[in-house]
């Protein structure tokens, strides 16, 4: 019996990943087949169903691999010390293309998750991974006063990774007004302005409140 290499074995299962990832932005995770995938690596089912046994196990090994990069570079920001600073500097690496996250395959992500119980259950482990992380980055800076200690670090975290999944698919839409380097700025301004304790210089926000206020009702006496 042939005896299995693991390294080489490992870089053809990255290879085929690769692969699989082209032809999944391209024509959707619904869209491509293993034909797909076997005609575009140049390899004959039988060959593939060696590294992967089905096309949802290729789907999952993507999505495990595209967050754990995206977790990969959280780690990285909080090993920083200034926590505002190091959240800012890493919104502007998603400017570069080698370190940007690929916001339609986050996209085919989401829209697997509605599908496939194993998908969803991958995209909310991971996700509330990041949020803790963020969530103790953030308790660290408040602690440091490099951030405002009234805000609940739980919610803060959710809310920036949010805003984070929005800007994404905004640039998606295809709306040729909106330049994706101008909307990073904004959202670079609107970061610091939510994060940045008072007395730093910067505006404050407004404080959110449940009820508006009722405008006084004006009477206009008709002219006798």
């Amino acid at each position: 019996m042939r005896k299995l290499d693991p390294i080489k074995h490992a870089e053809k299962r990255g290879q085929i990943l690769e692969v699989a990832e082209r032809c999944f932005l391209r024509d959707g995770f619904r869209g491509a087949s293993i034909s797909d995938i076997c005609a575009e690596a140049q390899m004959s089912p039988g060959h593939l169903y060696h590294y992967f046994k089905s096309k949802e196990a290729i789907i999952g090994e993507l999505t495990e691999l595209h967050l754990q990069r995206v977790a990969s570079r959280f780690e990285q920001m909080t090993e920083k010390t200034n926590v505002l600073e190091a959240f800012l500097s890493e919104v502007d690496v998603w400017r570069t293309t080698k370190a940007k996250r690929n916001p339609a395959l986050i996209l085919e992500v989401v829209a697997e998750a509605s599908r496939n119980p194993a998908i969803a259950e991958t995209l909310r482990r991971r996700t509330q991974a990041l949020r803790d992380m963020l969530a103790g980055f953030l308790r660290e800076g408040q602690e440091r006063g490099q951030i405002d200690r009234e805000l609940d670090a739980d919610l803060a975290a959710a809310i920036l990774l949010s805003l984070i999944d929005a800007i994404d698919s905004v640039a998606m839409k295809g709306d040729e007004k909106f330049n994706s380097a101008e909307g990073i700025d904004v959202l670079k301004t609107l970061f610091a302005r939510f994060l940045t304790p008072e007395g730093t210089g910067l505006p404050r926000r407004t404080p959110s409140t449940s009820r508006r206020p009722r405008a006084k009702r004006v009477t206009v006496r008709a002219a006798r």
